[in-house]
């Protein structure tokens, strides 16, 4: 509309290009509902690996930690995701202490990080760096790292409590690993207690196609209020 007010005559329509890269409902329904016409890039960019998608229940996460602990030992690095910065008495895992439980315990030796969305920008940032140059061997996060978050040695990601995020949040953290030539892992660890959740997980594990788990998004919580 900003553009459409810049004109100096009435005839001059400006030309929109809108992109979005996860096809949530919110911007499924935009498309179809914008009169827009649409151009869909269904393939992988090039150099892309497949990803394995597992769901674990919380009784068996030491195999998913002590497989992760055999990628870092080739050279590899991964992602452990949890939904919580601090602890609460939700019995949610959190970033700080999760990150502190998993040095102790699996992760000797190794060094591991963590990074939230209460960290100043800066310092976010640094430990992205350390990341990305391969001085981190686990990184412990929220859901910052869903988006640009490019590490093509990251092979693995973790997400705990998995029934806790929404499917396009689940399908952008997974898209965070088997971004180079080594094949992704993504492990679910979660115990189900609702259908939508249930539904949501099976939809994940099934399929890596954005489109499909946008149209499963779609049908199991709808498009949202459009106006």
């Amino acid at each position: 509309a900003t553009l459409r007010n810049k004109r100096d005559d009435n005839l001059t329509v400006p030309h929109t290009l809108v992109m979005t890269a996860t096809p949530i409902p919110r911007t499924l329904s935009l498309t179809i509902f914008g009169d827009l016409d649409v151009s869909t890039i269904s393939g992988l960019p090039p150099g892309r690996s497949p990803i394995t998608t597992k769901l674990v229940l919380p009784e068996n996460s030491s195999k998913v930690y002590n497989y992760l602990r055999e990628l870092i030992d080739k050279g590899q690095q991964g992602y452990v995701v949890v939904p919580l910065v601090e602890d609460t008495d939700s019995g949610l895992k959190a970033v700080t202490s999760h990150a502190d439980s998993l040095a102790t315990k699996y992760f000797q030796g190794k060094h591991v990080a963590f990074v939230h969305g209460r960290m100043k920008s800066e310092e976010r940032e640094q430990t992205m760096r350390s990341f990305r140059d391969g001085g981190i061997d686990v990184l412990v996060a929220t859901t910052v790292i869903e988006v640009g978050v490019d590490v093509a040695n990251a092979t693995m990601i973790v997400i705990e409590h998995a029934d806790r995020f929404g499917l396009a949040q689940l399908h952008q953290l997974r898209g965070r690993v088997g971004r180079g030539s080594l094949p992704g892992v993504c492990a679910l660890i979660a115990s189900p207690t609702t259908t939508d959740a249930t539904e949501r997980l099976k939809a994940i594990v099934d399929t890596t196609d954005g489109f499909l788990i946008a149209e499963k998004d779609l049908a199991i919580r709808g498009p949202g209020e459009l106006f």
